[in-house]
Order: C-alpha cells, then sequence, then structure tokens
C-alpha cells in the first residue's frame, strides 16, 4: 500500500533528497510531494501565466495564487504531512502549510530541532508526532508499515 506524503519546507537545501533516499533504503512504498522546488517557477508563476504584472507586489500576489492552488490540492491529496523547520532560512511557508495540514486534519510530523522547541510549541502541540530529525521522521513513517 503506497502513501502519500506532502514535504513541507524551504526548498533552499536537500533534505526532501535526504528522506526520500532514506525512504528508498528502507524500501517503504511512498509518493512524496511537496511546494515548486524550482525558486524561479515558483516566483514567476503568476507572470508566466497572467502576464507582465505592472510591480513586485502585484507580481507576487499573482504567483501566490497560483503556488497557493497547487499546494492545496496536494495537501487535500496527501495522507499524512512531514513539516521541517531548520535553523536557516524563515519558515513562513512550513508553518502556513503544517497549519493547513492541521485544519484538514492531516496526520502531522513537525521536524524542529532542539533550540526551535519554544517558538514552535504551539504547532508541536497540534501535531500528531514531533521529532528532531529526519532519521526520526523515517522510523514513524517504518513503523505504519508494521
Amino acid at each position: 500500500m503506497t502513501l502519500s506524503v506532502y514535504l513541507a519546507g524551504q526548498i533552499h537545501d536537500d533534505w526532501r533528497k535526504q528522506l526520500k533516499s532514506k525512504a528508498i533504503e528502507k524500501n517503504l512504498q511512498i509518493e512524496f510531494t511537496g511546494p515548486q522546488e524550482e525558486h524561479d517557477l515558483s516566483d514567476d508563476i503568476g507572470a508566466k501565466v497572467l502576464g507582465e504584472q505592472p510591480n513586485k507586489v502585484v507580481h507576487d500576489d499573482a504567483a501566490s495564487g497560483i503556488n497557493n492552488f497547487r499546494t492545496e490540492i496536494m495537501l487535500k491529496n496527501a495522507d499524512a504531512v512531514i513539516a521541517l523547520f531548520g535553523d536557516s532560512y524563515k519558515q513562513w511557508n512550513t508553518a502556513m502549510d503544517a497549519g493547513i495540514a492541521i485544519g484538514l486534519g492531516k496526520p502531522l510530523i513537525l521536524i524542529r530541532p532542539d533550540n526551535l522547541v519554544h517558538p514552535l510549541k504551539e504547532l508541536s502541540n497540534k501535531a500528531h508526532v514531533t521529532v528532531e530529525t529526519i532519521d526520526q521522521a523515517i522510523q514513524v513513517l517504518e513503523y505504519y508499515y508494521k
């Protein structure tokens, strides 16, 4: 049985690749989805679809509407969500996706380092599982299949 897991989190490093690789090593039947990882495409999709926009605010708004359309469909179709919070980047989109997952009643695994316990305490309290590492998240997914 294949599980569909949405990977919420920043797109600037290879955490998704690491997680997917570990899932393959464990032979877990998981289909992963997530936000658009091509940063320029994500930023410019509104202009690509709707044409050039008059200023940066409208440009960003047009892109966010299309990105939200894509993300909401993927979140609704996911069996579960993993939201990774790291130290390197602002995590606004991660928090939004995790909040949507909670609102949709999707099982949520929250990955956050020890130094983010306090700022993420309410979100962590709403998640089904909170872990500190990708390896721990993989163990939770692996347990699903036992």
